[in-house]
């Protein structure tokens, strides 16, 4: 080796000496393994991000809401029962007004009705029921139904929380024992003798041929995680090239084929660690963050494939959807147990001869009633929120003492009901303002008004079923939906709340 060739291997080596050296200086000020985390929880998110890289915003928002190790409704500190109410993050509207309940109860007796009055069979179901509170408000009612509390054979309740399953057990059975079942827990209501029974996921509840179901989901879809997607433009890289080379005839252009299709893509937005944050520890930075995945996702590939809505979008680059495929799950259960399957049934040697899809009705009942925040027809977009203390703060902060949400795509789910069952019809949405006063919200306050002579009282009654009317300001009847699922009827009938009017 000449002297000039070592002085050049020399000075490679300091510089890359100098790199390690810098390297090891960047890892050694890092703040990740030293800082002070938001919450556990943050901690945890953190280490699986650093790991396997971004995550997408569904499962990031399912391990802040029900994580067993720190998860929003899961872990909340105060029993569960501080997740709702004043001294809550929010408060919804069964806690607004007793009168709420008591009108999606009259509502269930006129669908009821409307249906032949069924004598047996008859179930209660509600998805996330929060407190119990708006269950409790409509079994309160039902008492002045003999007939129908009659035909009531069980209240099943689908909740995962351990903490706000005991909430609802003091609030609909008070002081009866609960027992563990094959399916979850059960004790007997304090209004009749009728079993309340809890599962954690709807798929443990009976699906039978001959039942009457009414389900119930108050705030519950905005809950569900979703996946968000941007439409980005194909990229020049991606355009046909000529490439030259040179062949035993001489120089010949190449056509290179293009590294991917050359239309718009959907690119996936995921949940990522900020590294103002994590590595220079600014002060108010946030720990995490979205950004756009760098390139196609298996979701991405085939989530916004499975709506014509999405779609359409697809060819408009800088187009954002969210999509929540939980939500459609759910959807088309319900409306399986209420009209039946679309699909026909499966013999006996079928591999999934059990599964609920493959479930027969030969005369579809009961009724569905989802009542929640969302678009009334609309793909949601940029609608990911956090809500803390009554107050709105960023969707990402704190995980696990933040309550973090979603616009409900009422289309998405009105569209995954139809394709689940021939047997039922979707109604709505329409605006909570307007299905409270067809329901006789006004009628009814005046009823109790009559009857309270306390002005601090009679404040707080008018203020209440006030703020789930009004359609301004803070007040809830326009932002919040109600959409129903019933038995196929031919367009015959609609419901009441929905532009029918109550049986005779």
């Amino acid at each position: 080796m000449n002297c000039s060739t070592q002085r050049i291997v020399n000075q490679f080596s300091r510089q890359t000496a100098r790199r390690r050296f810098n390297i090891r200086s960047r890892r050694w000020n890092s703040t990740f393994e030293t800082r002070e985390w938001s919450t556990p929880l943050a901690r945890t998110l953190a280490n699986v991000i650093k790991t396997t890289g971004p995550v997408p915003i569904a499962a990031f928002m399912r391990q802040v809401l029900t994580s067993p190790e720190g998860g929003y409704y899961t872990t909340k500190p105060g029993g569960g029962g501080e997740v709702f109410g004043k001294k809550g993050d929010f408060v919804t509207s069964p806690e607004i007004s007793q009168v709420f309940g008591e009108l999606v109860g009259i509502w269930t007796i006129a669908e009821w009705m409307a249906q032949g009055g069924k004598k047996s069979g008859v179930q209660l179901m509600e998805i996330g029921p929060g407190k119990g509170t708006l269950m409790d408000d409509m079994l309160r009612t039902f008492r002045n139904f003999k007939p129908f509390t009659s035909s009531l054979e069980a209240i099943y309740l689908v909740e995962a929380s351990p903490t706000l399953r005991e909430v609802q057990k003091q609030l609909l059975c008070g002081n009866a024992v609960m027992e563990e079942t094959d399916i979850g827990h059960r004790c007997t209501s304090k209004y009749f003798n009728v079993p309340v029974i809890w599962v954690e996921d709807i798929r443990l509840l009976p699906h039978e041929e001959d039942k009457t179901p009414f389900i119930f989901a108050h705030e519950f879809f905005d809950a569900l995680p979703i996946h968000a997607f941007e439409s980005v433009p194909p990229s020049p890289e991606n355009e046909q090239q000529e490439q030259e080379i040179m062949t035993p005839t001489g120089r010949t252009k190449l056509q290179r084929p293009p590294k991917a299709a050359n239309t718009p893509q959907w690119r996936e937005l995921m949940v990522t660690l900020n590294p103002k944050a994590v590595d220079e520890n600014i002060k108010d930075e946030p720990e995490f963050k979205l950004t756009l995945a760098k390139a196609s996702t298996p979701s991405s590939l085939v989530i916004p494939e499975i709506s014509e809505r999405y779609r359409a979008l697809k060819s408009q680059p800088g187009s954002t959807i969210e999509v929540s495929p939980e939500s459609r799950i759910y959807a088309s259960d319900i409306a399986r147990r209420i009209g039946g399957s679309s699909q026909p049934p499966r013999t006996a040697a079928g591999r999934n001869a059990s599964a609920p899809s493959a479930i027969a009705k030969r005369i579809p009942s009961g009724a569905a009633l989802i009542m929640d925040y969302g678009t009334m027809s609309t793909v949601p977009i940029n609608s990911l929120r956090g809500i803390q203390n009554h107050k709105i703060v960023p969707a990402l902060s704190s995980p696990g003492r933040v309550d973090v949400s979603a616009d409900v795509d009422f289309t998405s789910l009105a569209e995954a009901a139809l394709e689940a069952s021939e047997g039922v019809e979707v109604h709505g949405p329409v605006e909570q303002g307007h299905f409270l006063q067809a329901m006789g919200i006004a009628e009814r306050m005046q009823q109790l008004l009559s009857t309270v002579k306390d002005e601090k009282k009679r404040k707080i009654l008018e203020t209440g079923w006030q703020r789930l009317v009004e359609r301004g300001g803070g007040g809830m009847g326009k932002l919040y939906k109600v959409m129903t699922i019933i038995p196929e009827n031919g367009g015959r009938r609609r419901p009441v709340g929905f532009g029918g009017g109550v049986p005779l």
